[in-house]
């Protein structure tokens, strides 16, 4: 078994080195590396075959062999020698030290093939077994070291067309010394190593082929993606721990006595146990893959992997989740953070909080549009880092953090979004899972990626706006066929009052009925009328707006729960339509009374800003969601009244206010109650 082991070994060495041989001597001689790799193909050729003729006839003898060692050595030696004049040829290997360990080689190498022939000629036994070992070992060391100088000393642009050479060439003096130093320390030679040797330099002959095609042609390079790097990784660390199990777990079952049985079963349950737990942890991962990319990889990211992780998450259609949570979570995970929020700018010109993920952001959430945190972005599109900034707040102007920003938790990155070069929007990250040094790198891909996410969601908002037309378009035929059906029904009703003043059997009846039918005609008449007239431009004059809230009480005195005023405001004069003005207003007030018990509370507060009034009107019913508030309130056919209720109301409510220079802002908890906070230029 042994023989026959052996035989195939060293017969598939020597047959790959002829391949290897026959593909350099016809087609790839160019250079004199080339040149030395065919000089040792060709001797590992005859090495393997030797040893290949003295498995199976027992010939040649030892000395033949060992000679034949010695030459082994000396062409791969030459070969590296070829590749470390190359590197002193551009600069990076002093002489002194080639010529050094050329002379040192040299020596080594004509001495040992010296005394060996003098012992196979003369007899002269020069050499004990275990100096030729030590010579041996002493060749590999040499290998190795110039291996070691020729990558240390090679330019990195350099390093492409020689790496696989090295690699290869290292792979077989390690063998060798590993399996001379096992046989120093045993006295003999190890039958598995020497037995595998052939197969193992074999294996080597694809990597030689390699780079002598890529010396030649178009390079083949070989790539592992960051996530198989991090998969073997943790299949790696997996087997390795489980290893480490399995000696415990034999030591705990040895020495544990009666008991050691069902200790090994529990330390195996338990570490099994711990060991799931740590690769379903999304820290673990996180901060395994920044060692991964810190350690292994020139570009910290697989920008492929990146680009096609976004795309999949944004080319899907559907709102589940919504397109801005798809945005954050794409961003966060940028930094290998789960967490952030993203704001919009709004008609008005303001920025609303427009989704979060996994982040407690605070109840007052709009950015001005004037604020510092916006100039500073449309001025400079800078990423940034509040941690450099709570340490040098110079190095970003002294910019003050808007509170909606400042007092949400644990954000650490502040990103403006850019659509073409407006700032459309600001997203925040939360920390990461694992510690994270930032540089050019983090920062040009997190700019590249919000751009590109801010083109999706601007689309989705003219979208949005053109369906919401759509809906309105739709609203205004459906009115015109109401206007008719409306017409139908007042004729009728109006013939019968006209023919009714002829029948009068009975005058109490009549009298009852000819009421009763005016009273719809007319009510009929005017929901007609408020259907069909179109929305027309009115004109703003200055309008008290103390007096206005106080005919608003008086109008909603008789509901339940009776609205109150709290505190007592200065004089207040606005520009507005009073009649638009009092039906938003009174919508926000009516509004406040359906959601309020009758044992509730509604209360309105006026007060003056330096430049705005701002009126609140607070109840305390049943409240609103925060999905809802952030993403149904304000648009049109979003109701809470269920088929009570249009939905238009708020809608049409805020669009006014805007038209004023203004802005409506709503706070609400479920259960607790709602605030709408009602902001108006002072005229």
């Amino acid at each position: 078994m042994l023989s026959d082991l052996s035989v195939i070994s060293y017969g598939a060495a020597a047959a790959v080195y002829a391949i290897l041989a026959v593909l350099l001597g016809t087609h790839h001689i160019r250079r004199n590396v080339d040149r030395a790799l065919l000089l040792a193909s060709l001797i590992t050729l005859v090495w393997a075959s030797t040893l290949v003729t003295q498995s199976v006839w027992g010939t040649p003898g030892f000395f033949v062999r060992y000679l034949l060692e010695l030459l082994r050595y000396t062409a791969w030696i030459f070969l590296l020698f070829a590749m470390l004049r190359n590197t002193l040829r551009q600069g990076h290997l002093s002489g002194q030290i080639k010529k050094f360990m050329g002379v040192g080689a040299v020596g080594l190498l004509v001495t040992l093939i010296t005394l060996g022939s003098l012992e196979f000629v003369f007899g002269m036994a020069l050499l004990g077994g275990k100096t030729k070992v030590i010579g041996q070992l002493a060749l590999s060391l040499l290998g190795l070291s110039l291996v070691e100088q020729i990558w240390r000393n090679a330019p990195a642009f350099g390093r492409a067309s020689m790496k696989y050479l090295c690699i290869g060439i290292a792979t077989v003096f390690v063998f060798d010394f590993l399996m001379y130093a096992d046989a120093l320390l045993f006295g003999e030679i190890s039958n598995a190593f020497w037995n595998a040797r052939g197969l193992v330099n074999a294996a080597l002959v694809p990597l030689f082929a390699v780079n002598v095609i890529n010396a030649r042609r178009q390079p083949v390079s070989f790539h592992l993606s960051r996530s198989a790097a991090f998969h073997a990784g943790t299949f790696i660390l997996a087997g390795i721990y489980l290893v480490i199990l399995s000696i415990t777990g034999y030591y705990v079952r040895t020495l544990g006595g009666e008991w050691g049985q069902s200790l090994q079963v529990i330390l195996s349950a338990v570490a099994l146990v711990f060991l799931t737990t740590l690769i379903a942890s999304r820290r673990v991962r996180a901060r395994l893959m920044v060692r991964i990319s810190q350690n292994f990889f020139d570009y910290k990211y697989d920008y492929r992997d990146e680009w096609l992780k976004m795309t999949k998450e944004l080319s899907d259609l559907s709102q589940d989740p919504p397109l801005a949570q798809r945005v954050i979570r794409i961003l966060a995970n940028l930094v290998e953070s789960n967490a952030g929020a993203i704001w919009l700018r709004s008609d008005t010109g303001t920025y609303t909080l427009k989704d979060t993920s996994n982040l407690a952001v605070p109840k007052y959430t709009v950015i001005d549009e004037d604020a510092e945190l916006v100039t500073f972005f449309k001025s400079k599109e800078w990423i940034i880092n509040l941690d450099e900034y709570q340490a040098d707040p110079l190095a970003y102007d002294l910019l003050e953090i808007p509170e909606a920003i400042a007092k949400t938790p644990d954000t650490w990155l502040i990103i403006p979004l850019f659509l073409d070069n407006e700032l459309y929007g600001i997203a925040i990250t939360g920390r990461p899972l694992a510690r994270i040094e930032l540089n050019w790198e983090n920062f040009d891909l997190i700019k590249v990626v919000a751009r590109q996410t801010c083109n999706l969601l601007a689309q989705a908002d003219a979208q949005n706006r053109l369906s919401r037309a759509m809906q309105f378009e739709a609203v205004s035929k459906a009115s015109a066929f109401m206007a008719h059906d409306l017409k139908t029904v007042i004729a009728q009703l109006s013939l019968l009052v006209n023919n009714a003043q002829t029948h009068k059997h009975n005058p109490a009846f009549v009298d009852d009925m000819i009421n009763t039918t005016e009273h719809a005609v007319r009510k009929m008449t005017n929901l007609l009328e408020h259907i069909r007239k179109p929305p027309k431009e009115t004109g703003t004059t200055p309008l008290n707006l103390n007096n206005l809230v106080a005919n608003l009480l008086e109008q909603y005195e008789n509901q339940r729960p009776v609205p109150h005023q709290e505190g007592e405001a200065p004089p207040i004069t606005v520009n507005a339509d009073e009649e638009q003005l009092k039906s938003v207003l009174g919508h926000l007030i009516q509004n406040a009374l359906d959601a309020t018990p009758p044992d509730g509370e509604v209360s309105l507060s006026l007060k003056k800003a330096k430049d705005h009034a701002v009126l609140f009107i607070q109840d305390s019913g049943s409240g609103m969601t925060d999905d809802f508030l952030n993403n149904r309130l304000f648009k049109p056919f979003e109701s809470t009244k269920g088929l009570t209720g249009m939905g238009i109301g708020a809608y049409q409510a805020r669009e006014y206010i805007q038209q004023l220079g203004g802005t409506i802002d709503a706070t609400s908890e479920p259960g607790t109650g709602s605030c709408f906070s009602i902001r108006i230029p002072v005229a």
